[in-house]
Protein backbone atom coordinates (compact mmCIF):
# COMPACT_ATOMS: atom_id res chain seq x y z
CA UNK A 1 0.00 0.00 0.00
CA UNK A 2 1.01 3.68 -0.14
CA UNK A 3 2.81 5.55 2.61
CA UNK A 4 -0.18 6.29 4.87
CA UNK A 5 -0.59 9.79 6.88
CA UNK A 6 -0.46 8.88 10.89
CA UNK A 7 -0.96 11.20 13.56
CA UNK A 8 1.11 10.09 16.58
CA UNK A 9 -0.11 10.02 19.59
CA UNK A 10 1.92 7.49 21.53
CA UNK A 11 5.46 8.04 21.86
CA UNK A 12 6.89 6.20 24.72
CA UNK A 13 10.06 4.35 26.46
CA UNK A 14 10.21 0.72 26.57
CA UNK A 15 12.90 -1.86 28.44
CA UNK A 16 14.49 -2.41 24.99
CA UNK A 17 13.61 0.48 22.59
CA UNK A 18 10.50 2.82 22.40
CA UNK A 19 7.27 2.30 20.93
CA UNK A 20 4.87 4.67 18.76
CA UNK A 21 0.96 4.28 17.76
CA UNK A 22 -1.35 6.98 16.01
CA UNK A 23 -4.63 7.67 14.34
CA UNK A 24 -4.93 7.34 10.38
CA UNK A 25 -7.71 8.48 8.71
CA UNK A 26 -9.94 5.57 8.83
CA UNK A 27 -13.34 5.41 10.72
CA UNK A 28 -13.70 3.07 13.72
CA UNK A 29 -17.33 2.30 15.25
CA UNK A 30 -15.89 2.41 18.63
CA UNK A 31 -12.93 4.42 18.51
CA UNK A 32 -13.65 6.76 15.77
CA UNK A 33 -10.35 6.88 13.71
CA UNK A 34 -8.44 3.72 13.68
CA UNK A 35 -5.36 3.01 15.86
CA UNK A 36 -2.21 1.83 14.19
CA UNK A 37 0.95 0.51 16.45
CA UNK A 38 3.99 0.28 13.48
CA UNK A 39 6.05 -2.53 14.48
CA UNK A 40 9.54 -4.05 12.69
CA UNK A 41 9.56 -7.72 11.73
CA UNK A 42 12.00 -8.35 14.32
CA UNK A 43 12.72 -6.81 17.48
CA UNK A 44 11.17 -3.51 19.03
CA UNK A 45 11.83 0.27 17.55
CA UNK A 46 14.81 2.20 18.59
CA UNK A 47 15.07 5.81 18.41
CA UNK A 48 16.63 5.78 14.65
CA UNK A 49 13.25 4.56 13.51
CA UNK A 50 11.19 7.36 14.23
CA UNK A 51 14.03 9.86 13.18
CA UNK A 52 12.20 11.74 10.28
CA UNK A 53 13.49 13.13 7.45
CA UNK A 54 14.56 16.16 8.53
CA UNK A 55 16.60 14.65 11.24
CA UNK A 56 13.99 15.27 13.92
CA UNK A 57 12.37 12.81 16.28
CA UNK A 58 8.92 12.26 15.61
CA UNK A 59 6.79 14.09 18.45
CA UNK A 60 3.42 13.25 19.59
CA UNK A 61 1.08 15.52 17.84
CA UNK A 62 3.25 15.11 14.19
CA UNK A 63 1.06 14.08 11.35
CA UNK A 64 3.78 11.55 9.49
CA UNK A 65 3.94 9.55 6.92
CA UNK A 66 5.04 5.74 7.31
CA UNK A 67 5.11 3.43 4.88
CA UNK A 68 2.29 0.75 6.99
CA UNK A 69 2.88 -2.98 5.39
CA UNK A 70 0.29 -5.28 6.60
CA UNK A 71 -1.26 -5.78 9.67
CA UNK A 72 0.03 -8.02 12.47
CA UNK A 73 -2.47 -8.27 14.99
CA UNK A 74 -0.84 -9.65 18.21
CA UNK A 75 -4.15 -9.76 20.42
CA UNK A 76 -4.25 -7.64 22.67
CA UNK A 77 -2.42 -6.05 20.37
CA UNK A 78 -4.50 -6.12 17.67
CA UNK A 79 -3.19 -2.48 16.52
CA UNK A 80 -0.31 -4.41 15.53
CA UNK A 81 0.95 -2.95 11.75
CA UNK A 82 4.15 -4.16 10.15
CA UNK A 83 5.93 -1.18 8.94
CA UNK A 84 9.34 -0.38 6.63
CA UNK A 85 11.67 1.93 8.61
CA UNK A 86 14.43 1.15 6.24
CA UNK A 87 13.82 1.83 2.75
CA UNK A 88 11.12 4.53 3.82
CA UNK A 89 11.67 7.54 6.43
CA UNK A 90 8.83 8.84 8.34
CA UNK A 91 8.39 12.23 6.58
CA UNK A 92 6.35 14.81 8.63
CA UNK A 93 3.29 16.86 6.64
CA UNK A 94 2.60 18.57 9.85
CA UNK A 95 1.61 19.20 13.19
CA UNK A 96 -1.78 18.86 15.39
CA UNK A 97 -2.53 22.36 17.00
CA UNK A 98 -5.01 25.26 17.23
CA UNK A 99 -8.61 24.30 16.67
CA UNK A 100 -7.99 21.26 14.92
CA UNK A 101 -5.92 19.86 18.02
CA UNK A 102 -9.21 21.14 20.60
CA UNK A 103 -11.45 19.43 18.07
CA UNK A 104 -9.55 15.73 17.64
CA UNK A 105 -9.34 15.43 21.53
CA UNK A 106 -13.26 16.18 22.23
CA UNK A 107 -14.34 14.12 19.25
CA UNK A 108 -12.30 11.12 19.19
CA UNK A 109 -12.77 9.75 22.68
CA UNK A 110 -12.91 5.94 23.14
CA UNK A 111 -16.67 4.33 23.86
CA UNK A 112 -15.30 1.54 25.59
CA UNK A 113 -12.39 2.06 27.20
CA UNK A 114 -13.13 -1.16 29.40
CA UNK A 115 -11.75 -3.21 26.07
CA UNK A 116 -8.12 -2.24 27.23
CA UNK A 117 -8.44 -1.60 31.00
CA UNK A 118 -10.91 -4.67 32.00
CA UNK A 119 -11.41 -6.85 28.96
CA UNK A 120 -8.06 -6.65 26.92
CA UNK A 121 -9.54 -7.29 23.77
CA UNK A 122 -7.27 -4.63 22.23
CA UNK A 123 -4.55 -2.56 23.68
CA UNK A 124 -5.14 1.18 23.00
CA UNK A 125 -7.61 3.95 23.59
CA UNK A 126 -7.91 7.97 24.23
CA UNK A 127 -9.92 9.02 27.35
CA UNK A 128 -10.33 12.24 29.05
CA UNK A 129 -10.54 11.39 32.77
CA UNK A 130 -12.34 13.19 35.18
CA UNK A 131 -9.56 13.49 37.75
CA UNK A 132 -5.77 12.33 37.49
CA UNK A 133 -2.82 12.83 39.43
CA UNK A 134 1.05 12.39 38.85
CA UNK A 135 3.87 11.30 40.95
CA UNK A 136 7.39 11.85 39.49
CA UNK A 137 10.52 10.01 41.64
CA UNK A 138 14.30 10.69 40.99
CA UNK A 139 16.74 8.19 43.47
CA UNK A 140 19.78 10.35 43.28
CA UNK A 141 21.96 7.05 44.49
CA UNK A 142 20.85 4.88 41.41
CA UNK A 143 19.90 7.35 39.35
CA UNK A 144 16.15 5.73 38.69
CA UNK A 145 13.76 8.12 37.67
CA UNK A 146 10.06 7.25 37.91
CA UNK A 147 6.82 8.83 36.31
CA UNK A 148 3.09 7.50 37.44
CA UNK A 149 -0.44 8.92 37.40
CA UNK A 150 -3.56 7.86 38.54
CA UNK A 151 -7.00 8.84 37.10
CA UNK A 152 -10.90 7.92 37.72
CA UNK A 153 -12.86 7.45 34.55
CA UNK A 154 -16.37 7.62 34.07
CA UNK A 155 -17.03 5.37 31.75
CA UNK A 156 -14.71 2.68 33.19
CA UNK A 157 -14.88 3.14 37.23
CA UNK A 158 -13.52 -0.75 37.63
CA UNK A 159 -9.79 0.04 36.57
CA UNK A 160 -8.72 -0.12 40.14
CA UNK A 161 -5.01 -0.14 39.30
CA UNK A 162 -5.56 3.35 37.74
CA UNK A 163 -6.99 4.68 40.51
CA UNK A 164 -4.87 3.08 43.24
CA UNK A 165 -3.15 6.21 45.09
CA UNK A 166 0.18 4.89 43.00
CA UNK A 167 -1.26 4.86 39.72
CA UNK A 168 0.35 3.22 36.49
CA UNK A 169 3.37 4.21 34.72
CA UNK A 170 3.84 6.54 32.23
CA UNK A 171 6.02 5.78 29.40
CA UNK A 172 5.50 8.49 27.52
CA UNK A 173 8.69 9.85 26.22
CA UNK A 174 7.38 13.96 26.62
CA UNK A 175 6.20 13.57 30.03
CA UNK A 176 8.90 12.10 31.49
CA UNK A 177 11.57 14.69 29.96
CA UNK A 178 8.84 17.33 31.29
CA UNK A 179 9.04 15.65 34.89
CA UNK A 180 12.54 16.00 35.18
CA UNK A 181 12.25 19.13 35.04
CA UNK A 182 10.47 19.42 37.98
CA UNK A 183 12.52 17.46 40.08
CA UNK A 184 15.09 18.92 42.10
CA UNK A 185 18.41 17.55 39.61
CA UNK A 186 19.97 15.84 43.02
CA UNK A 187 16.96 13.60 43.07
CA UNK A 188 13.40 13.69 45.11
CA UNK A 189 9.84 13.35 44.77
CA UNK A 190 6.81 15.57 43.55
CA UNK A 191 3.06 14.64 44.22
CA UNK A 192 0.92 16.89 42.23
CA UNK A 193 -3.24 16.80 42.16
CA UNK A 194 -5.59 17.45 39.69
CA UNK A 195 -5.83 20.88 40.16
CA UNK A 196 -1.91 21.50 40.97
CA UNK A 197 -1.30 19.69 37.24
CA UNK A 198 -3.80 21.92 35.54
CA UNK A 199 -2.14 24.92 37.00
CA UNK A 200 1.39 23.71 35.75
CA UNK A 201 0.12 22.68 32.72
CA UNK A 202 -1.61 25.84 32.05
CA UNK A 203 -4.69 23.94 30.88
CA UNK A 204 -7.91 22.88 31.83
CA UNK A 205 -8.27 19.77 29.61
CA UNK A 206 -5.96 16.48 29.73
CA UNK A 207 -6.56 13.22 27.60
CA UNK A 208 -4.39 10.29 27.92
CA UNK A 209 -3.53 7.72 25.61
CA UNK A 210 -3.70 4.69 27.36
CA UNK A 211 -2.25 1.48 26.41
CA UNK A 212 -1.20 -2.57 27.32
CA UNK A 213 2.02 -3.76 27.54
CA UNK A 214 3.39 -7.13 25.95
CA UNK A 215 3.09 -9.93 28.11
CA UNK A 216 5.20 -9.48 30.94
CA UNK A 217 5.39 -11.99 34.35
CA UNK A 218 2.29 -13.31 32.73
CA UNK A 219 0.24 -10.13 32.44
CA UNK A 220 -0.62 -7.14 30.04
CA UNK A 221 0.35 -4.25 32.70
CA UNK A 222 -1.74 -0.61 32.21
CA UNK A 223 0.21 2.18 30.97
CA UNK A 224 -0.07 6.00 30.20
CA UNK A 225 1.78 6.34 26.87
CA UNK A 226 0.44 9.34 25.56
CA UNK A 227 -0.56 12.52 27.68
CA UNK A 228 -2.13 15.18 25.64
CA UNK A 229 -3.09 19.03 26.29
CA UNK A 230 -4.82 21.46 25.00
CA UNK A 231 -2.71 23.82 24.07
CA UNK A 232 -0.16 21.49 24.51
CA UNK A 233 3.03 21.51 26.59
CA UNK A 234 6.47 21.70 25.99
CA UNK A 235 9.47 19.57 26.87
CA UNK A 236 13.10 18.31 25.36
CA UNK A 237 13.45 14.75 24.72
CA UNK A 238 17.16 14.10 25.63
CA UNK A 239 17.43 10.43 23.91
CA UNK A 240 20.35 9.66 26.56
CA UNK A 241 17.96 10.13 29.55
CA UNK A 242 14.68 8.63 28.81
Amino acid sequence: MPPTEVLILAMTKMLSGICTAGFVNEPDPVTGLRWVRPVRDFGTLVPGDMIDTTGNLVQCGDVVELNLLSPCPDPPHTEDWLTDFVHYRPKPVRHLQGSKREHLFAEYLDDCPEDILVHHTRSLCLVQPDRIWAHFSLDAYSSKYEARMGFTLSKCPNSTLAQSKRGIPVTDLKWRALGRTWLDPQGGHLALDHRMLCERLQTAKICLALGLSRNWQGRYWLLVVGVHTTPDYEASIDLDCL
